[in-house]
């Protein structure tokens, strides 16, 4: 039996895979348990600083919960609320304080979307394209996406694609801020790996402390997040010397040119 979620290490890059492309990578319990210890292990992992999640084929990044486990198990709807990381896909995806990059390849579909939504970045396929089907299915979201999508793409819009359940190419997720870029389908995974690896050139430690202010300010009122910004930055900076940042000033100089 194949792997369930498949990943693969270079050059301080992970690429994680959901494998269930005949069920189009839907996420069912052994799934999201497996992609909990895979996310768990990358966490780990110091020779990991950044990651890209993707799915197998080209049809889905994820449809969401297996609708046919769902019906046919009892209690198995209680997933929907779970908390815990192994049954939480996108807490397993947020435990990993190294950022997630989610090449969208296909359809992200309800709980699927809610998996793109606890990625950092989301870099599309011309292909992709996001539905919230909660109210077809009739199952309220348990994993944020009411309260992630709105924030991202305003409120109007968000309810425009909840309460109709219907689907929204990558296009217009780019221009509207759902998604940072469009690329073909098969330029997809290496867009996305190249840009993990300009992230991962970068000091594994700062990005990690980055990642977590940028986080936890946004969950906060302005005034709130501003204050944070201000503590932890005054707490670092004393640790930078003046030898530190001229060390690194012709490294950044030379990225400039190069851009």
């Amino acid at each position: 039996m194949a792997d369930l979620v498949l990943m693969e290490k270079a050059d301080g890059v992970a690429t994680v895979t959901l494998n269930r492309p005949e069920a189009m990578n839907a996420l069912s319990k052994a799934l999201r348990t497996r992609l909990y210890e895979v996310m768990s292990q990358i966490d780990g992992d110091d020779s990991v600083r950044a990651v890209v999640l993707t799915g197998a084929g080209t049809r889905a990044f994820t449809a969401g919960l297996d609708l046919k486990e769902l019906g046919s198990q009892p209690g198995a709807l209680g997933s929907a609320n779970a908390t815990g990381a192994d049954e939480n896909p996108v807490k397993a995806i947020e435990l990993c304080s190294k950022p997630v990059i989610g090449a969208i390849n296909g359809v992200a579909i309800t709980g699927g979307f809610e998996v793109a939504l606890a990625c950092d970045i989301l870099i599309a396929s011309e292909n992709a394209r996001f539905a919230d089907t909660h109210a077809r299915v009739g199952v309220m979201p348990g994993w944020g996406l009411s309260q992630k999508l709105s924030r991202l793409i305003g409120i109007s819009r968000a309810k425009e694609l909840s309460l109709s359940g219907n689907f929204l190419d990558a296009a217009t997720a780019e221009r509207w801020g759902l998604v940072n870029r469009v690329v073909p389908a098969d330029a997809l995974l290496s867009t996305a790996q190249q840009l993990a690896a300009d992230i991962a050139s970068a000091d594994a430690g700062f990005i990690t402390a980055y990642k977590r202010l940028i986080d936890d300010g946004f969950a906060r009122p302005f005034g709130e997040a501003m204050a944070l910004e201000h503590e932890r930055s005054s707490a670092a900076n004393r640790a930078v010397t003046p030898e530190a940042v001229e060390a690194r000033r012709a490294g950044v100089q030379a990225r400039g040119r190069a851009q």
